[in-house]
């Protein structure tokens, strides 16, 4: 039976790039696996096939004599390597992934240098004042630091640190599985020393061997001026401490904002509601308003009517790094009396009357009342 093109074989186009050809394999390897498809009997033949058309085009001096000169550039006449033979040696190091699906993790790669340490994160709820102008704070953080006994090293100071028998130091232990696919190499982290590379005999008191403590840490952090609520500020190193050498993590401190009793603030502006008087609305006045510094004098045009908004420039929120600051918008409400004196109603009275609005009677109190009724 003729072979098939081995191109068409992973289900790539001839162009195709080296890790276009390892994908195709991947995925291809984990399909038709034998272990994985026990009831298909052409499993284990389209696993050869595959397997064979990989050995090829994955090699560059192979896949440049298949292309020159078909399958007859893999007989081993050109010294191409497998032909129609058999596999040869396959060293799957590195394809863990494949190896994680048939043989649990044996073929993934141990992490065993330096690792940088996780980040943390820190929720901060801040005064509203704070937010605007920005503050120094300190904030208590517990996180995982070096061991500062033995410096990360876990064992007791004066004490000797040995290569691990085992793995020589690697921290890997390499072994070799004869298949009826081929011969397959691993690589797996050492039992002996769980892949630092070293025996520990007389483990650090302090830490208990492990390297690292857990500590709450003090940490003096700057919120600048401008920032509002979901805000991020990244103190760089202030995380967990690495493993094996490796850098420490970061902190991310989030802010919450309180709310102001009465300022609301849209972006880089502050909006507050302020009454006045029908007086003061008809006649105009100068008022003092809040600000987030103190007071400020606002001038109230004679005629201004409600839900007007007088803008106040530079009183509102600094912007986020500099640039300047927002606005604060004064929105003016007219302020309605509840209860009146007599005098208070007789004056509405005559102003309505002057305007020409008809308006209910002035209260006469009970003696005018008295003489109303006996006609005096």
């Amino acid at each position: 039976m003729a072979k098939r093109d081995y191109y068409e074989v992973l289900g790539v186009e001839r162009g195709a790039s080296e890790d276009e050809i390892k994908k195709a394999y991947r995925r291809l390897a984990r399909k038709y696996h034998p272990d994985v498809n026990k009831d298909d009997p052409q499993a284990e033949e389209k696993f050869k096939e595959i397997n064979e058309a990989y050995q090829v085009l994955s090699d560059p001096q192979k896949r440049a004599a298949y292309d020159r000169f078909g399958h007859a550039g893999t007989d081993p006449g050109f010294g191409a390597g497998p032909g129609a033979g058999g596999f040869g040696d396959f060293t799957f190091e590195g394809f863990g992934d494949i190896f994680d699906m048939f043989f649990g993790s044996g073929g993934r790669r141990p992490r065993t240098g330096p690792q940088k340490g996780a980040d943390l994160r820190y929720d901060l709820r801040i005064e509203f004042e704070d937010a605007a102008f920005g503050k120094e704070t300190t904030i208590k953080v517990p996180r995982t630091e070096i061991c500062s006994t033995c410096h990360g090293n876990r064992a007791k100071p004066g004490t000797p640190i040995k290569t691990c028998p085992v793995c020589n130091g690697s921290g890997q232990v390499h072994s070799v599985q004869n298949t009826m696919f081929g011969r397959f190499s691993t690589v797996r982290t050492c039992d002996r020393c769980q892949g630092e590379g070293k025996i520990i005999e007389t483990p650090c008191p302090t830490c208990v061997g492990r390297g690292r403590v857990r500590q709450v840490r003090t940490i003096k952090i700057t919120i600048p001026a401008g920032v509002d609520s979901g805000y991020r500020l990244r103190v760089a190193g202030e995380g967990e401490a690495g493993e094996r050498g490796g850098p420490p993590g970061d902190l991310y401190v989030y802010i919450t904002v309180k709310p102001h009793p009465f300022f609301k603030r849209t972006g880089n502006d502050l909006v507050i509601e302020q009454k006045i008087s029908f007086a003061q609305a008809a006649l105009g006045t100068v008022i003092e308003v809040p600000t987030l510094e103190g007071t400020a004098t606002l001038k109230i045009p004679e005629g201004t009517q409600p839900g007007t908004l007088f803008r106040l420039r530079g009183k509102g929120v600094p912007y986020l790094n500099g640039g300047g600051r927002g606005d604060q918008l004064v929105r003016v409400h007219i302020d309605v009396p509840t209860k009146l004196t007599p005098a208070q109603r007789e004056a509405i009275h005559q102003v309505a009357e002057a305007f020409g609005e008809e308006v209910g009677q002035p209260d006469k109190g009970f003696f005018g009342k008295v003489r109303e009724a006996f006609g005096k």
